[in-house]
């Protein structure tokens, strides 16, 4: 559970202060912190620590038979580390009504046959600030801030080489993929993880480890228990 009364270590030189806002629009009951990062870097164990409702982005995956889906270069094989391998639309739909109804129905994706399996209901209830998680969280960062959703956008980042072998060993006992392109999409993401966390922090998301970022999400938790207030005083 995040302790609402810590406050994050970074230097504020390099906070981005378009990311936040003291006050939830009185339309808007709830906000967003949408978490990105390289596959592996930890997003969904820190979003758990947070006790906040967590929406798993990876449920909006294109289906693989999608005629859409990219390839990498030079191979056969499904680019899903792609943008395009993902349905930003509606994604992005699930937060705005989150954000505004506080409950929304979303895909359940079963990543090892690359295919939606069914619908659930996913609520928040009167929670005033719920996290969004994924590797293409940052793709919508644009979108979400235009809307009034936003607030903070983070992208977890750590060793390229701890981050290769945490998703190694996830994707192989979750089965997720068979273990030859498990070990190809590894080996083309450690030697690309810089590249992935700056594209990311340009895209509006705010680099930083696991214990900086739940500072910010604890000030961000707490900023909005205090727009609830003053919104019901």
């Amino acid at each position: 559970m995040l302790d609402t009364t810590r406050t994050s270590g970074g230097s504020p030189a390099r906070v981005n202060a378009s990311h936040l806002c003291s006050v939830n629009p009185p339309s808007i009951p709830a906000r967003v912190v949408l978490l990105a990062g390289p596959s592996g870097s930890g997003k969904s164990s820190l979003a758990a620590r947070t006790g906040l409702p967590v929406l798993r982005l990876d449920d909006f995956y294109k289906e693989g038979d999608d005629p859409t889906l990219p390839v990498v270069a030079g191979s056969r094989d499904i680019d899903w580390d792609s943008v395009r391998s993902w349905d930003a639309d509606a994604a992005v739909a699930a937060v705005a009504e989150l954000c505004r109804t506080g409950r929304t129905d979303v895909p359940v994706y079963d990543l090892a046959t690359s295919a939606r399996v069914g619908h659930e209901a996913f609520r928040i209830d009167r929670t005033p600030l719920f996290v969004a998680e994924g590797i293409f969280a940052a793709d919508i960062v644009e979108r979400c801030q235009e809307l009034g959703l936003l607030a903070d956008a983070l992208c977890l980042r750590g060793r390229p080489s701890t981050t290769f072998r945490r998703r190694l060993l996830r994707d192989v006992r979750e089965g997720r993929k068979s273990v030859p392109f498990l070990l190809r999409r590894g080996w083309r993401l450690m030697r690309a993880e810089r590249r992935i966390v700056a594209r990311q922090t340009a895209l509006g998301a705010y680099a930083c480890g696991k214990e900086e970022a739940l500072g910010r999400l604890a000030a961000a938790a707490g900023r909005s228990r205090r727009a609830t207030a003053g919104q019901g005083a």
